[in-house]
């Protein structure tokens, strides 16, 4: 695979020249005052921008966020997000508001050499995220003209076949930023042949959101350690009650076909901390993991699977982690997700946290990000590239 780069574009000369930049800025905001709950994505696109500024391009910078019908509502506005970018820049950031019409061919037009316009949200037009390729090829035309070059630096957004991710690079030079070219680095090395021993955790909600990668993974890492509310299911197909835990009845029997493949590879907790009920202020003990109170709830993995599961990692030359072992939002069930956490950092090995809610949690939780090798934008991204799956937004960047 051969990707240009930021470098090959600046080493061309952008002094003048429009350049869009795909960037991830699907950052959290409240309902209520549309406040910026983690600017962790916002920042992560710095380096680029900085570089492109610095060099003298006029910066066009474009983003989804959340899920509109493909139409503005203004709960999903980027407008916070533009204010953001400009205190982080240090300079204004212009916004436009809309992403092909008026408000953003006069705001790009506008643009002197070194400044930054931010165009509303892409998922406000229906070609963004269509189906039908002419809907979208027709959208990416639109979008294409406002720039001269296409930089793609939203890695959260590659495995998405949509028109600013996939259709537009078709249509101008185009090539990878600096953030999306290090998580592709990154994972190559962990899909090809990391340093052994190699160990992943993997939790979030889901057995069926994780099973292609489990598949995937399980004939390649040494330990495999499961936690959050997947691993319910798997408790479940050893034949222990699991009250009114997170269960996936339909996925019972896989998990017991994963648990018979896995040859001891796969540690599962040995206790949990259970509640009367999935609430912050809800009672709650730590039980042995066969033993669930069939009223109770599995909010967290319990002090002795974070011990255990620490010693795992301590062997560790490779890690790779992607969803938290509780709900870590609720005070009371974070001390299982911290705990793993702190036992990856203090591991003697190359760290990767695979994004999404397991990047979340280390900025919520106020663990230290330098302390791990690599803190991924893209949690839906990483999976799928580690399980082998062509990314259509890395696949537009090949030459």
């Amino acid at each position: 695979m051969t990707i240009r780069n930021l470098d090959d574009l600046l080493a061309e000369g952008v002094s003048g020249r429009r350049v869009l930049v795909r960037a991830d800025l699907n950052v959290p905001l409240d309902k209520q005052t549309g406040a910026i709950g983690d600017d962790g994505r916002i920042r992560a696109v710095l380096p680029t921008l900085t570089a492109l500024t610095g060099a003298g391009a006029k910066v066009v910078v474009f983003s989804h966020l959340g899920r509109p019908k493909g139409a503005p509502d203004p709960q999903f506005s980027l407008r916070p997000v533009a204010a953001r970018l400009g205190e982080l820049l240090g300079a204004e950031v212009r916004f436009a508001e809309d992403t092909v019409g008026d408000s953003a061919r006069s705001t790009v037009e506008a643009l002197a050499d070194g400044d930054v316009a931010l165009l509303e949200n892409l998922r406000f037009n229906k070609g963004e995220t269509s189906k039908d390729d002419a809907e979208r090829g027709a959208f990416a035309d639109q979008l294409a003209a406002l720039g001269e070059a296409y930089v793609d630096d939203a890695f959260g957004a590659v495995h998405r076949k949509h028109a600013s991710v996939f259709d537009v690079p078709a249509r101008l030079p185009h090539v990878a930023g600096r953030l999306v070219l290090r998580e592709v680095e990154v994972l190559a090395k962990l899909a090809g042949e990391p340093e052994r021993p190699y160990v992943v955790v993997l939790g979030g909600s889901k057995v069926s959101d994780k099973l292609a990668v489990i598949e995937t993974l399980l004939p390649k890492v040494d330990r495999l350690l499961i936690g959050g509310g997947m691993c319910f299911t798997f408790l479940k197909a050893q034949g222990h009650e699991v009250g009114t835990s997170l269960l996936e009845k339909e996925m019972v029997e896989t998990c017991r076909n994963l648990l018979e493949r896995a040859d001891g590879k796969i540690l599962l907790p040995v206790d949990v901390v259970a509640a009367d009920a999935f609430a912050p202020d809800a009672a709650h003990d730590t039980v042995r993991a066969d033993a669930i109170p069939s009223h109770r709830v599995g909010l967290d993995i319990g002090p002795e699977t974070v011990a255990g599961f620490a010693a795992a990692l301590a062997e560790a030359k490779t890690i790779f982690w992607n969803g938290p072992m509780g709900v870590f939002e609720m005070p009371a069930f974070a001390g299982g997700t911290r705990g793993v956490a702190e036992a990856i950092t203090s591991a003697d090995a190359f760290s990767v946290v695979g994004g999404g809610d397991s990047a979340a949690a280390v900025r919520a939780l106020g663990l230290d990000e330098s302390s791990f090798g690599h803190i991924s934008t893209g949690g839906g991204a990483s999976l799928e590239y580690l399980e082998g799956k062509t990314l259509p937004g890395i696949a537009a960047l090949e030459d």
